[in-house]
């Protein structure tokens, strides 16, 4: 019998400015405006003993808030690598950053609850 495989997930907020200068036109988009952002990451794999969990819950949730604070209140294009805000991009940029500490992150999700938008980023 194989072992089973679990995904766990935290979640955390942020709030930050963006504006995109590539824009289309007619759009609000160039404008500098905010946004309330929740972010989910997603760690896949086995139980580990000794404690039987697939990573500490904690751990998770300390390097989500961690990333999110980086971006609380501040301006999301004067990030490396967020020179382009997308959601997409916010995707990458919190995978880049906690993949390290969790190898078996699996899915990073972006969204802007207020105006029903999300971005899904799989690894």
């Amino acid at each position: 019998m194989t072992q089973p495989t679990f995904e766990i997930t935290k979640a955390a907020t942020f709030d930050a400015a963006h504006y995109f200068a590539e824009g289309p036109e007619h759009r609000p988009y160039q404008n500098l405006h905010g946004h309330s952002f929740k972010v989910e990451a997603t760690v896949r794999g086995q139980a580990q003993e000794p404690v039987g969990w697939v990573a500490d819950l904690a751990d998770l949730e300390a390097a989500l808030k961690g990333v999110a604070g980086e971006l609380d209140h501040g301006l999301l294009n004067d990030k490396p690598g967020l020179d382009r805000p997308t959601l997409e991009h916010i995707c990458l940029y919190f995978a880049e950053r906690l993949r390290v500490k969790f190898p078996g992150l699996s899915r990073i999700v972006v969204s802007r609850p207020t105006i029903g938008e999300s971005c899904a980023l799989s690894l």
